[in-house]
């Protein structure tokens, strides 16, 4: 089998002070492909990493003082990713961030627009 990436590094865990790393098995012939975008989200900026295998989609979410990695999960339309008290949820050149702790997916708790 091979791995989605030899090691996901999640930099930025500020509180740690040290780096983690990751990995995901593969099926056989199947290739990792990572995009990275930037959102523009009010007076802040979300930075991800869209890292796509085959079935397996992730989200690596940089905000604030914050690393979320989020799974695809289903959704009626446009991309939805859910990571722990968090929902990224994107359609087009927009996104929503929820979080589930705050009101849940009633109202988006940060509506973005991707950053040229």
């Amino acid at each position: 089998m091979r791995c989605l990436l030899t090691a996901l590094t999640l930099v930025g865990l500020a509180a740690t002070a040290s780096a983690a790393s990751l990995e995901i098995p593969l099926p056989e012939g199947v290739e990792a492909e990572t995009v990275e975008a930037s959102y523009a989200c009010g007076d802040r900026t979300i930075n991800v990493s869209y890292i796509n295998a085959g079935d397996i989609s992730l989200a690596l979410l940089e905000f604030e003082d914050k690393t979320v990695v989020a799974s695809n999960v289903v959704s009626a339309s446009g991309a939805r990713y859910a990571g722990g008290q968090y929902i990224w949820w994107t359609k087009g050149d927009s996104a929503d961030l929820y979080d589930l702790m705050e009101g849940g997916e009633d109202a988006p708790a940060i509506s973005c627009r991707e950053a040229s």
